[in-house]
């Protein structure tokens, strides 16, 4: 399994807003989660590039992502930069 219990409570650490292993539910730690999700998806993707499923998938979590990224946008400027930065989203 490629998310295993270990890899979510490092990116929740290092990504989350307390900086604790229970911070499932701050945004900063959501976007990461699903960020990780989307460069594991991307890349078996270019290998199996039929899979329309995972495709779709891929998809709904790109735009779960984007609507946590709108929702910190609107709430927070500084905490949407900072993620954008820590997790080189943007160019």
């Amino acid at each position: 399994m490629y998310l295993t219990q270990e890899v979510k409570t490092d990116l929740f650490e290092n990504h989350g807003r307390l900086k604790s292993k229970t911070d499932t539910g701050s945004p900063e730690s959501q976007i990461a989660l699903f960020t990780y999700r989307i460069n594991h998806l991307t890349e078996h993707l270019k290998t199996n590039k039929k899979d329309h499923s995972s495709r779709k998938g891929l998809l709904k979590l790109v735009g779960k992502r984007r609507r946590l990224l709108n929702y910190l946008y609107k709430i927070d400027i500084e905490r949407y930069r900072a993620i954008i930065a820590e997790l080189k989203l943007r160019k």
